[in-house]
């Protein structure tokens, strides 16, 4: 789970996640809401592969990503069980 928090801990990988909520897309697709280069989205794609929070699929020539909602699921498990804890 540390993996997770320290993925969700950037602000681009952040928005990378919010695109993916609305549908799966490619790493182009991805790279057209930055200013940014695409090696640097393919490392923030990475980060959050590593995490869990996303996955790929090869679909011809292209690599598809998606959200990963079974680790969300998770985190938010985490944060309830502190939450009832505090309470």
């Amino acid at each position: 789970m540390n993996d997770a928090f320290k993925a969700l801990s950037d602000p681009t990988r952040r928005k990378i996640l919010d695109l993916l909520k609305e549908g799966d897309l490619t790493a182009g697709e991805i790279a057209e809401n930055f200013n940014m280069s695409k090696p640097s989205i393919s490392n923030h794609l990475n980060l959050l592969k590593h995490a869990g929070l996303i996955w790929d699929e090869r679909r011809g020539q292209h690599i598809i990503y998606s959200l990963n909602t079974t680790v969300f699921q998770d985190v938010l498990k985490w944060v309830v069980q502190i939450q009832q804890s505090k309470g």
